[in-house]
């Protein structure tokens, strides 16, 4: 496909003095509309609060600057953020690395016997077992409270 293209008049002293001549005409053609005077109206009316809000925006912009190319400040951020995750990062690997180790555990004895009865209540002796049935209750207990609020 070939494109056409309209020719464009080439920027004389005229076409330019022309175009600047037809600008104040646009202009005051807006200015005229009712709507426009009403708007330049209420801005006026309004720059004093404008004026407080573009220098609170100005103070908050520099604020957030200099705080955001603070070298020191990104550094003790970090170290705070990394005190901070850090204990929630090692619980969560040791819980990880439990996890995968039972996994393996399961799979290298190859032992797939059903646990019986007298098996589960030597299971119910052991402290692991209880803490885990303790948080399951609690947890049940939570949602099923949170599930009888949802039905009132």
């Amino acid at each position: 496909m070939t494109e056409t293209s309209n020719p464009q008049p080439s920027e004389t002293p005229d076409n330019v003095a022309g175009n600047q001549a037809s600008r104040p005409d646009v202009l005051l053609e807006q200015l005229l509309k009712p709507e426009v005077q009403e708007s330049l109206t209420t801005l006026v009316d309004n720059l004093p609060k404008l004026t407080e809000m573009l220098t609170f925006f100005t103070k908050a912009y520099d604020f957030g600057k200099s705080v955001a190319t603070d070298p020191v400040l990104a550094e003790d951020t970090m170290a705070s953020l990394a005190g901070f995750t850090k204990p929630v990062t090692d619980k969560a690997k040791a819980i990880a690395s439990a996890a995968i180790e039972a996994g393996d555990r399961i799979h290298a004895q190859g032992d797939h016997a059903q646990i019986g009865v007298f098996g589960l209540m030597k299971m119910l002796k052991d402290p692991q077992v209880q803490k885990g049935l303790r948080y399951a209750q609690a947890f049940l207990d939570v949602l099923n409270e949170r599930d009888q609020q949802n039905k009132r």
